[in-house]
């Protein structure tokens, strides 16, 4: 008996451990952070320490996880059957890679940060775009060059790597109007 009560407490904290599917309504800001409420509080807290305004932190994790902390790049297979690997070391909210989320952990001092965790995820992004802004000098509000050196990262973004890219552009333009509709949203359920 004590063995089956031992099991059925380990598969319970399992099952509450980790983050949680999606919100349900991914175009309703005002409902995800009705829905999370600990999102809007890791992105104010965010907004405080590193200036990126919520919206545009909102609009990002949009586009690279759809607010899936588990979400991971897909699988590359050659002649269509063969795995060959992920396509990138991308992972959680963030969908930040190996190398910079090791320095990002590095330069905060924050080595038990973790990629699937709400609140380390948006402190990575807002460190990753502060430095953007020091460095390329766009706005911390301009979620479409933040985006865009945030996708290509900054040596990419500083050579011009996007501009031949139509397809990353078109991406970035969403973004940009997904952190404007956010913007508007999140406006209305702070009254």
């Amino acid at each position: 008996m004590k063995k089956f009560l031992a099991l059925g407490l380990v598969l319970l904290v399992a099952a509450c451990g980790g983050p949680k599917g999606p919100p349900d309504n991914l175009d309703d800001a005002c409902a995800i952070i009705r829905e999370r409420p600990q999102y809007f509080n890791a992105m104010r807290r965010t907004e405080a320490r590193w200036g990126v305004p919520v919206a545009v932190q909102m609009a990002t994790i949009h586009q690279e996880s759809k607010f899936d902390g588990n979400a991971k790049t897909p699988y590359q297979f050659a002649l269509g059957i063969i795995p060959l690997g992920r396509q990138s070391s991308a992972y959680g909210y963030s969908q930040a890679l190996d190398g910079t989320w090791e320095e990002y952990r590095e330069d905060t001092h924050r080595y038990g940060a973790k990629r699937n965790r709400i609140s380390d995820a948006t402190d990575f992004m807002g460190w990753y775009m502060d430095g953007t802004t020091q460095k390329l000098g766009i706005s911390k509000s301009d979620a479409r060059d933040q985006y865009l050196a945030y996708h290509e990262g900054r040596a990419g973004y500083a050579r011009g790597s996007h501009r031949s890219k139509a397809w990353l552009l078109a991406v970035a333009n969403r973004v940009q109007a997904r952190a404007q509709m956010y913007d508007i949203q999140l406006e209305s359920c702070r009254r």
